[in-house]
This record gives structure tokens, sequence and C-alpha cells, in this order.
């Protein structure tokens, strides 16, 4: 993939770099919602820079936000396809040091699979998916990750490692965005931050775990039904 990058001025060209436009860019979707909430913000949606305003500690609670990238490519070992983050963030913390944020859109969609479903599906658990699967562990600073986990929480939150570890950051942060009335898929939620020892509260972002140096955060925040409309 080309690591060339244009600038938008339109949210409607958010639909073009999709993995599926047709499906996926329909209003009351998290990409269309995703896309108009964060294209109007001159920052950080206020639900967003709410959610840093919990952070522990003080100098992630006002980050400067120095970098969007829509749908963007992280590479994740072994083969396969790489984790396709709806939306990339790089700031800066109030310490000076930089901050890998990925984000994760949703409305009433699902995490996808569990990683039970992703070990077996196609061929099976293969050398391959073992060698992806212990380095997310590894990254994610787990010895044991449950079956019922969706594995798109571990290579989502995974990403923001990796791409910590690209751009020499100092805190990697996961945040869902959700625009679900209902809340839709809390519990998987709630079951990833757990890996942790942790029991998550809505728009409160937690301190999941250091590995080395690098400081793994992680929140959900509740976003504005209006751009369901969008």
């Amino acid at each position: 993939m080309s690591r060339v990058y244009l600038p938008s001025d339109d949210p409607e060209n958010w639909r073009s770099v999709l993995a599926d436009p047709d499906k996926h860019w329909r209003q009351g979707y998290s990409a269309r919602a995703l896309a108009y909430c964060w294209h109007e913000a001159v920052t950080w949606p206020p639900e967003i820079a709410e959610l840093w305003q919990t952070a522990s500690p003080p100098q992630l609670r006002t980050p400067e936000l120095l970098l969007k990238l829509v749908e963007h490519q992280t590479t994740l070992p072994g083969k396969g396809h790489s984790s396709q983050n709806d939306l990339f963030v790089l700031a800066r913390a109030g310490d000076g040091n930089l901050v890998s944020v990925t984000i994760e859109g949703k409305v009433n969609e699902s995490f996808g699979e569990s990683l039970k479903d992703w070990k077996a599906n196609g061929k099976g658990f293969t050398a391959n998916k073992r060698t992806r699967f212990e380095s997310l562990c590894q990254a994610l600073g787990l010895t044991e990750i449950a079956d019922t986990i969706h594995y798109q929480l571990l290579h989502r939150a995974a990403s923001a490692i990796f791409e910590a570890k690209r751009f020499n950051a100092r805190y990697a942060v996961l945040i869902v965005h959700s625009f679900s009335p209902q809340r839709a898929h809390w519990e998987a939620f709630t079951h990833f931050v757990g890996l942790y020892g942790h029991v998550p509260q809505p728009d409160n972002l937690l301190e999941l775990v250091q590995v080395d140096t690098l400081r793994l955060f992680a929140g959900w925040a509740t976003g504005n039904l209006a751009y369901l409309e969008a």
C-alpha cells in the first residue's frame, strides 16, 4: 500500500477508502457517523476530549492532535491481512511524548469473530496463525487470552502498540467510539479490559498495562447520536 496520503475537505471522501464502500457507507452505520463526527471536529470531538480528561496520568488529559489517518492499515506479524483501523490518530501528550491512538467506530456492528472462531476458521490454527497470536500476546503484555475474547479487539489494541513503536511514542491507546443508543457490544469490550483485571466504565480511560516503557490505555466514548442522521 502506498504511504502517500492526501488531505480531505469532505467527509464523503472517506467512503473511497472503506474495505466495502457499498456495504459500509450507509446512514446509521459507524463508518459514516465516524467520518462526519471526526471531519467536523476542529481537533477532538467533544466526547473524545472529555474521555481524555478522565486519564491518569494528567499529561494525557489534553493531548495535542497532530495527524488523523482514515482506514489506516497496520501490518501485523506473520502472513495475512493487516489490521485496518477505522481511524489512526497521532497526538502529543502534555509531557512532550507522542501518543498512538486507534479509533474503532461502532453503532450496532459487532467486534467480529471470537478468538476461538478465528483459530478454527480456514485451515485452523496454523503455524502462521500461532506466530501472529503469540506476537499479539507479547505486544499486549498477556500470557493467556480466553477464546471468548473478540479477535478484532486484540489486533486493534495491538495496532496502537505497533504504531507507537514505529513512531517512538510513549503511549498507546485504543478507543471504541460508539454511536449506539443501547451501547451495543459493551460486554465484549468489558471482557477485553477484564483480561487486565479491570472493570471499565463508559467514557473513562483506563491504563491497562505497561510493557517495557510503553503504556497501553483503553476507553469507550459515547458518540453524539446526531451523527446517525448524517
